[in-house]
């Protein structure tokens, strides 16, 4: 059947009741370097969306709680009104350099990996889908769309009412809101109501597959909440942006890795005759540049925390072999993710990599390399996959190690969201 999106009535802030718009946006949840970029937001306004999708308080049940209760608040103080008809939303973002994305926002029937119209690339951390799913039973809400790329093909219709042809033609129009974030990208929204260009998405999309581009933890948190309800209920759709891929393409960034207790200088040890191991003496820019191409040759990493640099390369053959499992394809054998995982983080460093105490995930390069220097610990800095090896591998139904890549420029939270009792 495709994609089946469907309409719903956004819950949006009031701008004459904030500060600014931009002031109570944020990045994804898992994006915030914490604690520093969390005290930064939840400064920025009293009503920064921070304070739902990370609630801070002294136990989870108490945060989810106290999450709930602001969201309850703020509707009551009209601080966020869903807005009067159910819509599909257009959402623009430029950056500095003039990169521009756009995509649609709305409700998307939920479906299992095994049905083939949304494609996981990604395992997840259960720990990680038990908070969210906490949350979003308190809230009884889709708090931030996750991301999903499709690729169209307009060539084979002239149709003012493809996807595509709604999107551009509605940009054209006055937006809902626009604001500037101060990260510098802009951001713009529209509301689609005519019947005939949402009809027009709806048709078009069941047409095509999705693939998770950002958001693993909060799709299979869906799937989990669906699967507590029963059908149909408000629960069988969960808030997504959809980008067509063929019109804008995603960027593709590493995750980096930054583990707790483990020195620099105790890391480099366990590597002595299976990594090749190079001091590099130059700044933060030329040692990525180094990274990227010695990743051309195969797997590297970059490892920080001393002050220094140190690229790590030509993995001993015969230690991958002893651990990499061999029963999946060579694409995925030779990932820099899954050499990190099996190899390194399981075989020589020890490290389990669902542990929070041990290994944090951080999408900034430079806050990953302070934060090491700070606590004394190892970040390991990664170079990105290509966007073609992740599809690839997700059709095949094979799932790249946690935290492998990131897709953006991901969706602000904060402009729209969805309320499951509206």
């Amino acid at each position: 059947m495709g994609l089946q999106l469907t309409p719903f009535r956004g819950l949006r802030y009031d701008p004459d009741r904030v500060g600014s718009l931009a002031a109570v946006t944020s990045p994804p949840y898992d994006v915030i370097v914490r604690p520093d970029g969390l005290i930064h937001l939840e400064s920025a306004d009293p009503h920064n969306i921070v304070r739902l999708i990370l609630p801070q308080a002294a136990t989870p049940s108490i945060r989810n709680e106290q999450a709930a209760d602001t969201l309850d608040d703020w509707l009551a103080e009209g601080i966020l009104t869903a807005d009067a008809e159910p819509a599909l939303y257009v959402y623009e973002q430029r950056d500095t350099t003039g990169h521009l994305q756009r995509g649609v926002i709305g409700a998307l029937r939920l479906s299992e990996p095994s049905e083939g119209v949304v494609l996981p690339h990604e395992d997840v951390m259960p720990h990680v889908v038990a908070e969210r799913a906490a949350l979003m039973r308190a809230t009884y809400a889709n708090l931030e769309p996750l991301l999903l790329t499709y690729r169209s093909d307009d060539s084979a219709t002239a149709s003012p009412y493809t996807t595509s042809a709604v999107v551009e033609r509605t940009a054209d129009r006055p937006p809902l809101l626009s604001t500037t974030t101060e990260d510098g990208f802009g951001h713009r929204l529209w509301a689609i109501t005519d019947p005939a260009e949402l009809a027009g998405i709806q048709t078009d999309l069941t047409h095509h597959q999705a693939l998770i581009a950002d958001g693993h933890h909060r799709w299979a948190t869906y799937l989990r909440l669906r699967a507590e309800h029963p059908s149909p209920s408000p629960w069988d759709h969960g808030l997504v942006l959809l980008v067509d891929t063929a019109h804008y393409p995603l960027r593709v960034r590493a995750i980096h890795r930054l583990l707790h207790g483990l020195p620099v200088s105790d890391a480099l040890a366990a590597l002595e005759g299976h990594f090749r191991v190079r001091h590099l003496a130059t700044p933060l820019p030329e040692a990525l540049t180094a990274l990227a191409e010695a990743a051309t040759a195969g797997n590297a990493f970059l490892l920080a925390g001393d002050g220094d640099f140190h690229l790590v390369d030509r993995p001993d053959p015969s230690l991958l072999a002893r651990t990499i499992p061999a029963d999946r394809p060579q694409a995925w054998r030779t990932l820099d993710a899954t050499v990190l995982h099996a190899t390194l983080l399981d075989h020589i460093w020890h490290i389990p990599e669902d542990s929070p105490a041990r290994i944090a995930y951080i999408h900034d390069t430079a806050a990953t390399v302070e934060k090491a220097e700070q606590d004394g610990g190892t970040a390991v800095l990664m170079h990105p996959v290509r966007e073609e090896v992740v599809r690839d591998l997700a059709r095949q139904g094979v799932t790249m190690p946690r935290k492998s890549t990131s897709f953006g420029p991901k969706p602000a939270s904060g402009l729209v969201l969805r309320t499951l009792s509206h």
